[in-house]
């Protein structure tokens, strides 16, 4: 990690030894080791918890965006709703004879105008609102 070589750690003991004294040296370097090991262990847990926050946030991001493609189908679904329009399918029964099956199959091509039948719709007449009455007084 540093460039550190032996000759630079004789230096720093020897200066230390000229300056603290050997009558000091060994609780000096005893103090010293457990500060750095206190350090450490403070640096390792601070980085296990912003890693695991970080996979939280991984999660919580992924969870978020499907929840976001969820709404969006949803939304389309809604704003679309002829789209996913029942179409009916020949289905064979138990007797060999066909019946219909009425299956959510999405339709090609862009939806009719509100009031529009549908292809397959076509003998049914649009709807239209009747206009609200107004009451008559008496």
């Amino acid at each position: 990690m540093f460039g550190i070589s032996f000759s630079e750690l004789l230096l720093v003991g020897l200066v230390a030894l000229v300056v603290l004294g050997p009558e000091r040296l060994p609780g000096a370097a005893r103090t010293a080791g457990l500060w750095i090991g206190r350090l450490k262990r403070s640096f390792n847990n601070i980085k296990m918890e912003v890693e695991r926050e970080i996979g939280a946030d991984d999660i919580r991001r992924q969870l978020h965006n499907e929840h976001i493609l969820s709404m969006e189908q949803e939304a389309r679904r809604i704003l679309d709703p002829h789209a996913y329009a029942p179409k009916a399918v020949d289905t064979p029964v138990a007797n060999g004879t066909p019946a219909a099956t009425v299956v959510d199959v999405p339709v090609a091509g862009p939806a009719p105008a509100h009031g529009t039948p549908l292809a397959d719709d076509a003998s049914v007449p649009p709807v239209t609102p009747e206009p609200p009455q107004t009451p008559r007084a008496p």
